[in-house]
């Protein structure tokens, strides 16, 4: 059985105490990951302290150089991440090497770092003066990361800390430790120096410790709403610049005049990819019109009816189990709650048993219609592969609907009317948008976050808006006296 040990200043440390880390396919324990606490965050800021000058002192240009490479062994090693990943998430191997892409192209981004830095001058603000800014780093800054993206949410924060010219402490998920290390083990072969990112494991005690400790400047966090929420608050408490993403609720629209078959597609895809466990995940689907549901809903129960789940080894699998006995018992219970409020039971995924694997962290993809607001399967985030079905009336009722809920991550809507896409656009009260795409996540020059209570802070992640997180603005305004093009004399002094 592996030990995940922190690592500081390149090298591996104990924990104070372990926590079990498993397989969710066989749910046999696999290995156990070091926690953390005050002292193993102190030598983490310690280490940092001592590399972060010389790295920060780099230039834009040589950051660049690191970022390329790390982008290059990213490329070389994306089957060995992607392995990673799912033996301890439990994701199918082509979900994983999605993953590792959509955080290479993070990287890609950051290797444009020289031209991201340059600031902006103004000659002759007023008589012999000029004015320039410049963006600068903050120094030392954490990261947070949730389960579900062990490698995906990491490289969302650590490329665009560094480029920027800081040093960087991740506090990763204790439920999938181990692809932290392998990232940390590239960015060593990438040519970063040791100690400029340092990796400490564990729980609350480690998380508490990072938004306490003074030479902290910055928290990056991504999760759910509660603890979003307790990270903002506490961080900010200690003086801290704070990102923290929570949970969602999204939706999709469809309209009467959308291609139903195309719909249920990408409804399959948003729903019960990474069996939902994602914040981008559409766990919403808002017909408009009883037939337009009707019709949904005909197409999508042979859809999930047929989702082949499995484990990463098969090739064929196009859903995995969830990450821990205890999620999937969560999950469930909304199904329960869902049925008993109501809720038409269309696919039960409870109670699925795989051969072999009957151990396993197992939930069969679910579908409930004529949801209605007012159920908890409704109101909660589930992050689980649970899609509810709500009718909606009209399009003004969709709109109404998804507006008045306080998650507001992501939406869509699948219509061929321009005039619909574009007053949907203008109106829905939500950070990412999609027409006809059911997971809106921006590209890697764009940046991304919700609105309301899927996001605190003012700063969404990665894009231009994470150069903007990373560093902070020096203005400069100059004047010069008359030098020697006047007259002035230098005089040589023997002394």
């Amino acid at each position: 059985m592996k030990t995940i040990s922190h690592i500081i200043s390149g090298q591996p440390m104990a924990g104070t105490g372990h926590l079990p880390v498993f397989n969710p396919a066989t749910g046999e324990r696999t290995g156990q990951v070091a926690c953390g606490g005050e002292a193993e965050i102190e030598a983490a800021v310690q280490a940092a302290q001592a590399a972060w000058p010389a790295w920060a002192a780099t230039t834009p240009v040589h950051r660049a150089k690191v970022m390329h490479e790390m982008r290059r062994l990213l490329e070389a090693r994306k089957d060995d991440l992607a392995r990673t990943i799912s033996a301890e998430h439990g994701k199918t191997h082509s979900d994983a090497l999605g993953e590792v892409a959509r955080g290479q192209e993070v990287v890609e981004f950051a290797c444009g770092i020289p031209h991201l830095l340059k600031g902006s001058f103004s000659a002759n603000v007023s008589s012999e003066m000029d004015c320039w800014d410049m963006r600068q780093p903050l120094g030392i800054v954490a990261g947070i990361t949730p389960f579900n993206f062990p490698v995906m949410v990491p490289l969302w924060m650590i490329p665009m800390a560094l480029a920027c010219g800081n040093a960087f402490i991740l506090k990763p998920s204790e439920r999938d430790p181990s692809a932290a290390n392998l990232l940390h083990d590239l960015w060593r072969k990438a040519g970063l120096p040791e100690g400029v990112l340092n990796v400490i494991h564990g729980g609350k005690a480690a998380v508490d410790a990072i938004l306490d400790h003074p030479g902290i400047a910055a928290v990056s966090f991504v999760g759910s709403t509660p603890i979003a929420r307790y990270v903002y608050a506490r961080g900010c408490a200690g003086g801290k610049r704070v990102q923290a993403l929570g949970g969602a609720k999204n939706h999709l629209v469809v309209m009467p005049d959308a291609d139903l078959d195309q719909a249920a597609d990408a409804l399959m895809g948003a729903g019960y990819g990474s069996a939902g466990e994602r914040c981008m995940a559409v766990s919403v689907a808002v017909p408009v019109g009883e037939k337009v549901a009707d019709a949904l809903v005909a197409r999508l129960k042979p859809r999930v009816q047929a989702l082949k789940i499995g484990p990463s080894t098969d090739a064929a699998a196009e859903m995995g189990p969830l990450v821990t006995a205890a999620h999937r018992d969560r999950v469930s219970s909304y199904i329960d709650a869902g049925h008993a409020a109501g809720a038409e039971l269309v696919v039960d995924g409870r109670g699925l048993n795989l051969q072999g694997y009957e151990k396993g962290f197992w939930l069969g993809g679910t579908l409930l219609d004529r949801v209605t607001p007012d159920m908890t399967v409704y109101r909660d985030e589930i992050f689980g592969p649970v899609l509810s079905v709500v009718r909606s009336a009209t399009y003004e009722d969709a709109v109404g609907l998804i507006n008045a809920n306080p998650y507001a991550n992501g939406t869509a809507i699948f219509t061929r009317d321009g005039d619909a896409t574009r007053d949907f656009t203008n109106r829905i009260q939500v950070g990412m948008v999609g027409i006809n795409v059911p997971i809106p996540v921006p590209v890697a020059y764009h940046s991304f976050g919700g609105w309301k209570s899927s996001i605190f802070g003012s700063h969404g992640v990665y894009g231009p808006e994470g150069v903007h997180f990373y560093t902070r603005l020096k203005t400069v305004t100059s004047r010069w006296p008359a030098g020697i093009r006047s007259g002035a004399q230098f005089h040589f002094d023997e002394r």
